[in-house]
């Protein structure tokens, strides 16, 4: 793979900072979502089945949120540090397109397939 050039590594920077914004915005408004289901809210046994599922959703997506969110910072550190874009695991260059469609991932294709089978 190639390394990336100094022009894609700007475009990449820019899409974290924007992917942050927009992660964040998402975090804020499931905030209300994720909170607990008081037992003395008025409201029916599967009307509270459902809010109690819905939350335990809501927390799943904020916790899923909040991870990406830390490996966005990784990367912006990364950036910052001129490593950006060379995987965790072999330390070889990640790929541009991969980068683009997500660009706080931390691992290659090869490397994110190999820990995923394990």
């Amino acid at each position: 793979m190639d390394e990336l050039t100094p022009e894609q590594i700007e475009e990449l920077h820019e899409d974290l900072l924007a992917l942050k914004v927009t992660l964040e915005e998402a975090l804020a408004a499931t905030h209300e979502g994720a909170k607990p289901v008081e037992a003395d809210e008025p409201i029916g046994r599967i009307s509270r089945g459902d809010a109690m599922q819905q939350q335990q959703m809501a927390r799943a997506s904020r916790a899923s949120t909040q991870g990406r969110l830390g490996q966005i910072a990784r990367a912006l550190v990364d950036c910052r540090e001129g490593s950006y874009g060379l995987c965790r695991g072999c330390e070889e260059p990640i790929g541009y397109a991969r980068l683009k469609a997500r660009p706080e991932t931390p691992f290659c294709l090869d490397c994110q397939s190999e820990r995923e089978a394990r």
